[in-house]
């Protein structure tokens, strides 16, 4: 009795093994090969619940997700003015064909690793030995980009792999280029500077010309207003003055014999010689009360 349910639960077990060692799963972003004998018979690329014959075949599973290949060092490459440069890049690929990838490769990552240096290499060695430095540098790694990324896909497929892309994440300059390199563009922007400061020059001058000139127009135009406002005032006055003595020749002279004693003895030193009867104080001899005496004394003001 008590053998009876331990043949059960013994052969349960066996079934629970037979049953895992007849299925497996493809997880997302796998790929599965089936072997039987050594021979690969089925392809599994989707993900899901698959079955095998126990005993008899065989699975293994590939990582097919996109991965990076970063170089470690950069490469030195040769450009066509025979300068060299270090190119650092990097490759995204993935398992695109994993039966090919296992024929071709053993299915070791390292070895289409190895593969797609060899390739890229290859490649950027001939795009740069086209160009110059600074066409390689700046100007035309686009261009070097989409060809070397055409290139390495065309010998990838051959080992299974997808390359997706191939991307220059920095190219310089060897230590013994760089010196003569910036020497040459210390020159360049030297002599750009001193183009510039040269124009620059240039074009004050003609502005400081431009302004003296328009400073001379202006002030001669307001100096020629001035005058015609002077001449327009003078005139005026002089037409006042005109109509004032035209009324009262009389009332005018005497106003201005007033101002012109005030003009000639202004402060208490200032003398005058005259003779007392010259027409100068006839208007002091002419005064209403006026004496001969005083009159001849009018000369002097002290």
């Amino acid at each position: 009795m008590m053998r009876q349910p331990f043949s059960l639960l013994l052969g349960l077990l066996a079934v629970l093994v037979l049953v895992s060692s007849t299925l497996y799963t493809v997880e997302q972003g796998q790929s599965a090969l089936v072997f039987q004998l050594g021979e690969v018979v089925a392809t599994h690329t989707s993900p899901g619940l698959y079955g095998k014959l126990p005993l008899v075949q065989d699975v293994r599973l590939f990582d097919a997700r996109i991965r990076t290949l970063d170089a470690q060092d950069p490469e030195r490459f040769i450009t066509a003015e025979k300068k060299p440069v270090l190119v650092d890049y990097y490759v995204k690929w993935r398992i695109a064909n994993v039966k090919q990838f296992y024929v071709s490769v053993g299915g070791d990552e390292h070895r289409a690793e190895i593969r797609l240096v060899q390739t890229v290499n290859d490649d950027l060695r001939a795009e740069f030995a086209k160009r110059t430095v600074h066409e390689a540098v700046s100007g035309e790694r686009e261009q070097i980009v989409t060809a070397m990324r055409s290139r390495a896909d065309s010998d990838a497929r051959q080992i299974g792999v997808e390359v997706l892309d191939v991307r220059i994440k920095r190219v310089d300059l060897t230590p013994e280029v760089s010196e003569s390199v910036y020497r040459r563009m210390e020159a360049e922007r030297k002599r750009v500077a001193n183009q510039m400061r040269s124009t620059g020059a240039g074009d004050a001058e003609q502005i400081r010309a431009d302004a003296d000139r328009q400073r001379e127009v202006i002030l001669a135009e307001a100096f020629r207003d001035a005058q015609k406002i002077k001449g327009d005032g003078d005139a005026k006055a002089s037409s006042i003055y005109a109509e004032a003595y035209g009324r009262d020749a009389e009332f005018y002279a005497f106003y201005r014999s007033l101002g012109s004693y005030q003009a000639g003895l202004h402060s208490k030193g200032d003398v005058l010689v005259l003779d007392p009867n010259s027409d100068y104080f006839r208007y002091f001899r002419n005064a209403p009360g006026a004496g001969g005496g005083r009159s001849a004394k009018a000369g002097t003001r002290k």
